[in-house]
């Protein structure tokens, strides 16, 4: 259990702010939309996009061991951070 609490807490607070998040709530601003609707098509892309990950992570994971996994997510973390830093 304690596992799946941090994989909660992880995404969660990733999710916080981040450009998702924002088209959200730009998408549920506007007043010809239904919220419901709005809610609903937003979580159902964070609950497609999420088992797109587990998919492809558990296919990845019988070929690689998980600290390589880790080491690459954090490299691809790295490399997207220094091209948001250097690029115009």
């Amino acid at each position: 259990m304690k596992g799946y609490v941090a994989v909660f807490v992880s995404v969660f607070l990733a999710e916080l702010g981040d450009k998702t998040q924002l088209a959200t709530l730009v998408f549920a601003a506007s007043p010809d939309v239904a919220r419901l609707g709005v809610f609903a098509a937003s979580a159902g892309a964070l609950v497609l996009s999420s088992a797109i990950a587990v998919g492809i992570g558990s296919t990845l994971g019988q070929w690689l061991p998980a600290q390589h996994l880790r080491t690459g997510a954090a490299m691809g973390f790295i490399a997207i951070g220094a091209w948001m830093l250097w690029s115009r």
